[in-house]
């Protein structure tokens, strides 16, 4: 009954009306007026930010804010993995020969998630990651490595949260959402950066269309909270030993090794 409900509520809420409403008003000079709170409420880290949260003229300008530079710092080793965003490292496990992969307890299908059989074929085998990014983080991302641009494709129509209760009760979210993905080719191994839109807005916008790009690199950002799913070949990456899931990670940080 609650999933029913839960479901109802959000095709209720989640229309083009209510999602061009919020966007215009996170947009608009009135959406100042909201920020000490939000501030206060999501316990944003100021000290970070490029520019004090006071002089921010809209929620979106805070929401989309950049960081001073120097505060994070981007793993130097050649074939390190780093963590494309601030968040929760939430999820890590295999991708199965049936083309699936388990969050939450819950079975999501990767062909479904890329729709595209030249590009999933290739992670069958392999492994994933989820990092989950709260109102309160940073929300720009960043490449996990460095590599080359292979494809970039836009997948998905609306959204279902990706908070505790969205990946409960809604319709997998993370391949059902709409989702813009970009991937990446290191030396011989393939990276899938699937960036999973959020509630109500599916604003993912690229903010770097190069066809290369290089480790810790901004190339995207997020205008509400969201989720971002890094997809592996098989054999292709080594987690990092001391990374225990679920953990707080930021820009930059090590998450694992890629093999080849």
């Amino acid at each position: 009954m609650y999933q029913s409900l839960y479901r109802l509520f959000i095709e209720l809420t989640n229309g083009r009306i209510t999602s061009g409403a919020l966007r215009k008003f996170s947009q608009s000079t009135k959406s100042r007026a909201v920020i000490p709170s939000y501030v206060k409420i999501f316990q944003i880290n100021q000290q970070e930010s490029e520019q004090n949260v006071t002089t921010y003229p809209t929620l979106h300008d805070l929401f989309t804010r950049r960081l001073k530079k120097g505060v994070r710092v981007i793993d130097s080793e050649p074939n390190s993995v780093v963590s494309p965003v601030d968040g929760v490292f939430s999820e890590y496990g295999l991708i199965t020969e049936d083309k699936e992969i388990v969050v939450k307890g819950k079975t999501y299908s990767i062909e479904e998630m890329l729709d595209d059989a030249a590009v999933f074929v290739k992670y069958v085998g392999g492994s994933f990651a989820v990092l989950y990014l709260s109102p309160s983080h940073y929300h720009r991302i960043h490449a996990p490595i460095s590599g080359d641009v292979t494809k970039r494709w836009i997948k998905g129509e609306k959204s279902y949260p990706v908070n505790r209760l969205g990946m409960q009760y809604g319709r997998a979210p993370l391949s059902k959402n709409y989702r813009n993905i970009t991937e990446v080719q290191h030396h011989s191994s393939h990276v899938a950066i699937v960036k999973v839109g959020a509630m109500f807005v599916n604003s993912i916008v690229i903010s770097d269309e190069a066809n290369q790009l290089k480790k810790g690199q901004e190339f995207a950002y997020f205008s509400f909270g969201s989720t971002v799913v890094l997809l592996f070949e098989k054999g292709s990456f080594k987690l990092q030993e001391d990374l225990i899931v679920p953990k707080e990670v930021k820009v930059g940080e090590r998450i694992g090794t890629i093999m080849r």
